[in-house]
């Protein structure tokens, strides 16, 4: 024992010794050899047309909020002077959409997502894009769609009073510019221009909300009446997880169909992807209802309770695929308030979500004979910002309502909305009765009867033919998303679980202008039920001009019930197995001429899947935990005659130029 010992006392002395010449040791000595990178680079931008500024501008509350301000060179390379300014606010990063391209050129960096980008750099606007507070390089916290100090928000501070604070310190510390300030933007920029109209300062003199985010239980981004749309799932992990969006969904399916059916219902799908850790996402599943939480948040509603002081274009889009509902919410809440008609303009354009800023000529295989989008720029929305924004005030020229006719693929100079023309064509609602054998007619039924399918939960109605990308806006990718709502239903029309309803062909021209209102009387053998109806314009077997479209199915207008609110939006109930009840709900905006030789039909399904999640037939009190046993098949009855007549009310021109 002793001999190991003694071995062990040698061995550690070693070892120490070894390590204590180790730290003896003298670190080598190396030449001096610096960095080839220097502490700062500063790029010469001498020849750039214009200066780029980055400002952290401070709220009321010290947070500041970081803000790219770019002021353009006359063509001496001068900077302007008294010029207007063009803010926009996103939660999309700032310096994302001022570096669209690495140019000197400021239309280059622009061209791309929310910049009207020839009416900025014609106009001579100083452009202005700021991020919110919490996102990219603001500091402070993020809460989507930060509702207004109050019940929802005990902070002082939201987006109302950001946008008074950055437009007050733009106004007083841009030496360039006038001192005038527009506010701009699309979807969820274009929601924040509306909540600048809350008390809004006044340098402000003009707001143009492009497709924006107003009511995300009614219809826009995450439920329509009551049905969630579950394809946002992956926007809400990307847009709430991180102050820069950086973590990003991933692709498990090449078919979202498959990758929504195999996880069974949208809270599972959100459980195995982390959503659970979202505070915006916790708060959407705790209510599933239109309760407080929503309805005060309704921008529309806020709107309707202030006072109408600034010029306001909102801008509507006929497909837009994300938030359809907001903007005629918004012109029919504040529009009343306008007794002379020069402060709230409205144009409504054959467009995608946000597509009033790029080309207009077409949607998919829809054609609209001229590029409607560049017509809206230089024709509307020009004229529209330099009269209220410029120094020299060019006079207005423009009509309170612009909307492009579908079908003639016409710009009609109105009113008001709706209206048929610009002398005043009445709008009278019309039924469009649905018959037996899948008949529609502008007469009642003489007979009673119904039509009937089976809801099969395992085998929902795809929303549009498969497969089905993920969702957005990268057609590299085959991200098709933006026009889907241009696509052809004939896929739809030829399945067992969907009714289509069809007139006889059309031998004059019939216009509608305003929102089509679902009207049917249908019964269910469950205890919940979705209610999808289409309003489509049939085209003729044969279209020599464009041989695809022979036969085509246009929806027109379309939205989603969801049956648990047939007797109110603020509690959900179950339905009365087997009984035929009345269900009404309107369907999105239309102005659309069915020309002689088409006909027009009306679908009616059960599931729009996966775009919204799958009602599970059976009543459950939250849809988003409903466990697989909850899917069941039903049988569905649409009825039709004159004591339970089905039918779709439709705003018809009686006369129109």
């Amino acid at each position: 024992m002793r001999k190991i010992f003694a071995r062990l006392t040698l061995s550690l002395s070693l070892i120490l010794s070894f390590a204590t010449a180790q730290a003896e040791t003298p670190k080598p000595a190396y030449p001096d050899y610096p960095s080839e990178t220097p502490e700062k680079f500063i790029a010469p931008a001498g020849s750039f047309d214009y200066v780029r500024r980055i400002e952290a501008i401070p709220m009321r509350d010290g947070v500041k909020l970081n803000t790219v301000i770019l002021v353009p060179k006359t063509a001496s390379g001068a900077l302007v002077q008294h010029a207007p300014i063009l803010l926009t606010r996103t939660p999309y990063s700032a310096g994302d959409l001022t570096s669209h391209s690495d140019s000197a050129h400021v239309a280059s960096i622009l061209e791309g997502y929310d910049n009207a980008t020839d009416v900025i750099v014609e106009g001579g606007y100083i452009r202005v894009v700021q991020d919110v507070r919490g996102k990219y390089d603001s500091e402070g916290d993020y809460v989507m769609n930060r509702p207004l100090h109050g019940a929802l928000n005990p902070t002082p501070v939201d987006d109302s009073t950001d946008a008074w604070d950055t437009i007050d310190w733009l106004s007083k510390n841009i030496p360039e510019s006038n001192g005038r300030v527009g506010i701009i933007g699309i979807s969820y920029d274009g929601y924040l221009p509306l909540m600048a109209l809350v008390n809004p300062h006044p340098a402000l003199k003009v707001a143009v909300p492009m497709n924006p985010m107003v009511d995300g239980w009614r219809g826009d981004d995450w439920f329509h009446n009551g049905a969630f749309r579950q394809v946002n799932l992956p926007y809400i992990l990307e847009q709430v997880a991180t102050r820069k969006s950086d973590v990003k969904w991933f692709a498990s399916d090449f078919d979202d169909y498959d990758m929504f059916m195999r996880a069974g219902s949208a809270g599972e799908l959100a459980r195995q992807r982390g959503l659970g850790q979202i505070g915006f996402w916790n708060k959407l599943v705790a209510h599933p209802d239109y309760d407080s939480f929503w309805s005060e948040q309704a921008v529309d509603k806020i709107l309707a309770r202030q006072a109408l002081s600034v010029p306001t274009m909102l801008v509507h889009s006929l497909w837009d695929a994300e938030d359809i509902y907001g903007d005629i919410a918004v012109y029919k809440a504040i529009k009343p308030k306008d007794i002379h008609n020069d402060k709230v303009f409205l144009v409504i354009g054959p467009w995608n979500h946000g597509g009033g800023i790029g080309d207009g000529s077409h949607l998919g295989a829809i054609r609209f004979g001229s590029d409607t989008g560049l017509h809206f720029r230089q024709e509307f929305l020009r004229p529209f910002l330099d009269h209220y924004l410029k120094d020299d005030a060019p006079p207005l020229n423009i009509s309170a309502v612009n909307a492009f006719e579908t079908g003639t693929n016409k710009w009609r100079n109105l009113n008001a909305w709706p209206s048929g023309c610009a002398s005043g064509c009445p709008v009278k609602p019309a039924q469009l009765h649905l018959l037996a054998e899948q008949k529609a007619s502008f007469k009642p039924s003489a007979t009673e009867g119904f039509g009937e399918y089976v809801s099969d939960p395992a085998k929902p109605v795809p929303y549009r033919t498969r497969p089905i990308p993920q969702c957005c806006y990268d057609e590299s990718k085959g991200q098709t998303w933006p026009r889907w709502l241009a696509d052809d239903q004939r896929e739809a029309s030829g399945r067992t679980d969907v009714l289509s309803f069809t007139t006889d062909v059309l031998s004059v021209p019939l216009k509608i202008s305003g929102e089509p209102t679902a009207n049917i009387i249908a019964s269910t053998s469950g205890t919940d039920s979705d209610w999808v109806v289409k309003v489509i314009d049939l085209y003729p077997d044969e279209v020599a001009s464009q041989p695809a479209l022979g036969g085509y199915q246009l929806m027109i207008s379309s939205d989603i019930f969801r049956g648990r609110y047939r007797e109110g939006f603020e509690k959900s109930r179950p339905i009365t197995a087997n009984q035929a009840l009345a269900y009404r709900f309107a369907l999105p905006t239309a102005n659309h001429v069915f020309l002689p030789g088409h006909r027009i039909m009306v679908q009616i399904q059960s599931s729009w899947f996966p775009l919204y999640d799958r009602n599970p037939q059976t009543f459950v009190p939250n849809i988003f935990w409903a466990r697989p046993e909850a899917y069941k098949k039903a049988t569905q009855r649409i009825y039709y005659g004159v004591k339970q007549d089905s039918f779709v009310e439709l705003p018809v021109v009686e006369v129109f130029e």
